[in-house]
């Protein structure tokens, strides 16, 4: 099979990827193609149709598809070859990518560098264990949202959503906008899944209850959805007998959590890290394999879509310097890792290249925290932190650190609380 040859080849067109394209194009690079599996550019931001993105990126409040659409006008004119309605079916560490499409048929790129930008999917029912039938009317929030957003078609009239994060949340104002009833919103954990905001504005400003430590434990009807029982839940989310309460509804909504969309990296022999779920990647983020980088949502799940695609410029800014020799693979031997310490569930990047740098980190906590100061460490010594009001598992931090070459010992990251 003929290889084409490649500097950048980019895998997904969602924000990450548009935004590494971009990037890519801008350090100079003349051959950089973005494929992407379906019909157009954009990714899941081409269904979401509320605001709230851009703020940081752009400084205005932008839909999803606002979002999108200003990176795929750029991508477009700074002339990145994009390959839509695409499958990537491997990758190997030579760096080949080999796709297939209805137009070209099977095509191989060989590329100088490769970045994973495939995103992340939804939760099914399988994997959070519902015990009953399978039938029609149990979807994930995205399908939802597609369905009412993109095809203009009511999947129900009475809806349960179970998982608070934030498209369950979004979608409970957007079915109710509808004019579907939403009977309210079970999350088996004793907080919050998604943003305080999102409650505020999806939630509690149009009256639809959120049932905390409570869940659905099973599911009734043959061929269509006719009801659920949700019960409450312990502390070790096991159901609680005696609190089982059965709802009527034809809808069953899972926004029960996302997963990095990883099936390309694992076959390829890619180091996945066992919080994220992602690659385990450098502060240029690029994985265990030299010369494949990551971004955005297939590295860890973010909840603001402007640290997305900053993940996306930092992993073209990284596979540039690994094409102009400033990268050696040799060096990852050198690579420190970063631990997650007190109250942190894990950081992003996860080893640091002992070099001059500005690294910005991102990190969740593993509970809320009040006024915490979040902290990085070489051997005790504090090279960064950050003071905060509160932080919440649900949202990222993110902390900027100047870090030295000469930075060498045990590197830890930490949230102390006031």
């Amino acid at each position: 099979m003929h290889k084409i040859p490649v500097d950048i080849a980019v895998i997904g067109g969602g924000p990450a990827g548009l935004a590494a394209a971009v990037k890519a194009k801008e350090e100079g690079f003349e051959k950089v193609i973005l494929i992407e599996r379906d019909k157009e550019p954009g990714g899941i931001l081409n269904q979401c149709i509320h605001d709230g993105f851009g703020l940081i990126r752009f400084g205005k409040q932008l839909s999803g598809c606002e979002y999108s659409q200003r990176y795929i006008h750029m991508a477009k004119e700074t002339g990145v070859e994009i390959h839509t309605d695409t499958m990537v079916l491997e990758i190997t560490k030579d760096r080949e990518v080999y796709a297939v499409s209805a137009e070209e048929g099977v095509s191989c790129w060989q590329a100088g560098a490769i970045i994973l930008a495939m995103g992340c999917r939804e939760r099914t029912r399988p994997q959070v264990g519902i015990l009953g039938t399978r039938p029609s009317g149990v979807l994930t929030a995205g399908a939802v949202q597609k369905y009412i957003n993109v095809q203009g078609f009511k999947p129900g009239k009475k809806a349960v959503i179970l998982g608070s994060g934030d498209i369950g949340l979004i979608m409970a104002r957007r079915m109710t906008l509808e004019h579907m009833e939403v009977e309210g919103v079970y999350e088996v954990m004793p907080n919050l899944g998604g943003l305080r905001r999102n409650k505020v504005q999806c939630l509690e400003d149009y009256g639809i209850p959120l049932h905390l430590s409570t869940t659905v434990v099973k599911v009734h009807g043959k061929k269509k959805l006719e009801g659920v029982t949700v019960a409450k839940v312990d502390e070790n989310r096991k159901p609680i007998p005696g609190t089982e309460r059965y709802i009527e509804c034809d809808l069953l909504v899972l926004s029960v959590g996302l997963i990095p969309e990883n099936e390309l990296s694992r076959h390829a022999g890619i180091k996945l890290h066992p919080v994220t779920k992602g690659p385990v990647v450098d502060q240029n983020m690029m994985t265990s394999i030299p010369g494949i980088f990551a971004a955005g949502n297939v590295s860890a799940v973010f909840d603001l879509v402007d640290y997305v695609s900053k993940t996306g410029e930092a992993a073209a800014a990284g596979a540039a310097r690994w094409l102009r020799g400033e990268l050696k693979a040799t060096d990852a031997d050198k690579c420190m890792m970063v631990e997650a310490g007190e109250n942190i569930s894990f950081t992003l990047p996860q080893t640091i290249r002992p070099e001059d740098d500005k690294i910005t980190f991102f990190m969740r906590v593993r509970k809320p925290l009040t006024k915490p100061v979040i902290q990085l460490t070489c051997d005790g010594k504090v090279i960064a932190k950050k003071k905060l009001q509160t932080a919440k598992p649900p949202e990222m931090v993110a902390l900027t650190a100047e870090w030295k070459e000469e930075y060498q010992g045990h590197i830890v990251m930490e949230g102390k609380e006031a």
